[in-house]
């Protein structure tokens, strides 16, 4: 099963270099901004380990990274920056000046995290491993064995800790000792992209969106399925055209759960009973931003959308990064900002999609979500580097 996993993915990654007619579909060129309307400022930049980019692939024209995939991202809260690295480290710095305030060695190979919750710090590992840190200090508290890969972040509410693996299965822990109490299984479909959503808990229930196309809503403290719903099924003759995965992070709303699947629908979800308020054609792998009016998400061939929220009417389409490989948007004041391949992040109004300015990270991809705390804008590369950004207007 690993290695169809794993074949998909690489298979989906030529697939998004060349066009059915075999045809490279070559990145967009990078468009002079005539009147940029900010100017990104950056106030510090730090390595944060090694982050996770292992490889390049070869597509006939040009190189491009393609990173092992990871659930590696940043995590903002108020007390700190939070990141990890592949190597096992685990970081809390000052949001300010990027100074490390705690580095935990866990000498484990750290695949997705962190995420904090209450007093407690979480990543997943290759080789299945949950662990817990003192949010404080950086102490190992306890690690909890599952058994597979955990390349989507575990996520905690309470007195609960939602793990999930690799192999489909999803596990409920006590937050306080990583004991497993239940744990939700569903058979994996023959070939899947390598990717998990990260699971959502809102409320009493944890919902997550599998890799045959269905969205389930399960119960936060005994594992029990209150809905399935499909959100796509299996079209076209080939295996790869029939790949249904739900590999984007869920994102809460007003107006109910935004999910996007690989199977080519975007859709608003009723969380109460499962049932789709609106839907969309859109393929996408990425996760989704809002900001209450938008919602924002990038597609297969790279296309930055603005979707309404209450109604999934297309507010536009941004085809000036076609085929750059963007990351998943975040939300920064008024703007909406991913980063591509080439270490680029791209700052768009979120009204009508302007470009309004570009700044470079460095030289390796952006594959994981800029994060803000309103303030500033964080972002990091697969090489594990960190850096923070303001937005100044220009004079």
């Amino acid at each position: 099963m690993r290695g169809a996993v794993i074949a998909a993915m690489l298979a989906a990654a030529a697939l998004a270099g060349c066009s059915s007619k075999g045809k490279v579909k070559e990145p967009s060129k990078l468009v002079e901004i005539k009147k940029p309307e900010l100017k990104p400022v950056e106030t510090w930049s730090r390595s944060a380990g090694s982050g996770s980019l292992s490889s390049h692939l070869l597509d006939g024209s040009f190189w491009f990274a393609t990173p092992f995939y990871s659930g590696l991202r940043l995590s903002i809260e108020q007390d700190a920056l939070y990141a990890a690295s592949i190597d096992g480290s685990i970081y809390a710095l000052n949001p300010k000046t990027g100074a490390t305030i705690w580095r935990s060695e866990t000498k484990a190979r750290v695949i997705s995290g962190p995420t904090v919750s209450d007093d407690k710090v979480y990543v997943g590992t290759l080789d299945g491993d949950a662990i817990a840190l003192q949010r404080a200090s950086g102490k190992e508290l306890w690690r909890a064995n599952l058994g597979s890969e955990l390349i989507a972040a575990p996520v905690a509410s309470g007195n609960m800790l939602v793990a999930r693996t690799i192999d489909g299965r999803l596990y409920g822990l006590l937050a306080g000792n990583g004991s497993r109490i239940w744990s939700f299984d569903r058979n994996q479909p023959d070939l899947t992209v390598r990717g998990q959503s990260e699971p959502l808990i809102l409320g009493n229930r944890v919902f997550v969106g599998l890799d045959n196309g269905k969205l389930a809503a399960i119960g936060l403290s005994d594992g029990l399925v209150a809905w399935e719903q499909s959100i796509s099924v299996p079209t076209g003759r080939t295996v790869l055209e029939r790949l249904t995965d739900i590999d984007s992070d869920l994102l809460a709303g007003d107006n109910g759960l935004y999910v996007a699947s690989y199977g080519n629908d975007v859709a608003l979800v009723d969380p109460t009973n499962g049932e789709s308020r609106w839907r969309r054609s859109i393929k996408s792998y990425t996760s989704l931003a809002g900001d209450g009016r938008n919602v924002y998400l990038t597609d297969d061939d790279g296309l930055l959308w603005a979707l309404d929220a209450e109604t999934g009417a297309a507010v536009w389409k941004q085809e000036v990064v076609k085929y750059r490989r963007l990351s998943p948007p975040a939300v920064f004041g008024k703007y909406v900002v991913a980063g591509d391949f080439q270490g680029y992040l791209h700052w768009f109004e979120t009204s009508e999609g302007r470009l309004v300015a570009r700044t470079r990270v460095g030289s390796s991809a952006i594959t994981t979500a800029p994060v803000s705390d309103g303030n500033r804008l964080y972002v990091t590369d697969t090489t594990g580097k960190v850096v923070a950004y303001e937005a100044a207007p220009v004079k």
